[in-house]
């Protein structure tokens, strides 16, 4: 199985880690040639502004946009669920704008505001650990996506067609469910 995680800044060495654990060996995503042939891609935690700027000036921004929209499995986790979607309740900037939800970045607070949590999660019979750092949170969805997710009433987690989002960050825990999750959205789309 050939993933590709975004390794232009954040926390893709994580994810790297949590496929590796799966027995999946990744690819990183650094230039446009590493886009080819991948049957999945993780966009990782970060900044997303620094990310989508990066992903622009790299060249990168319109390819990720183009195999997304013709069905590249894609996981996106804080700042990469930031980078999917199509609205952004308190900026201005859209960036791949590929999946129908709003997102209010930062909504959980500062760096200080950061805490984790176990919950369940639509999909996967046991509960997930949840770690949240200035965490974004889904607003509202459109009517193709799927809630997977709730932390008290706001959605942490979704999907739509090829794209699963998460606000936490599962790759920083031991917890490898939602990669495993993620992994069988690739089997499912071959």
């Amino acid at each position: 199985m050939k993933v590709g995680v975004l390794a232009l800044q954040g926390a893709f060495i994580e994810h790297v880690n949590s496929l590796k654990k799966l027995g999946v060996e990744p690819i990183l995503i650094k230039n446009i040639d590493d886009l080819k042939d991948l049957e999945g891609l993780i966009l990782p935690g970060g900044e997303s502004t620094a990310i989508g700027k990066l992903l622009i000036d790299l060249g990168l921004l319109i390819p990720i946009e183009t195999l997304i929209a013709n069905g590249l499995p894609t996981y996106g986790t804080c700042a990469g669920m930031i980078l999917l979607a199509k609205h952004l309740s308190n900026d201005h900037r859209k960036h791949l704008a590929t999946m129908d939800i709003t997102v209010k970045r930062n909504a959980y607070g500062r760096q200080n505001d950061s805490f984790s949590t176990e919950e369940n999660f639509k999909g996967i019979d046991s509960k997930v650990n949840m770690v949240f750092i200035r965490a974004p949170y889904i607003e509202s969805v459109g009517p193709n996506v799927e809630i997977l997710a709730r932390v008290d009433s706001n959605i942490v987690a979704a999907r739509e067609k090829n794209m699963l989002v998460t606000s936490f960050h599962p790759e920083l825990t031991s917890d490898l469910k939602v990669h495993k999750y993620f992994l069988d959205i690739i089997k499912g789309a071959r």
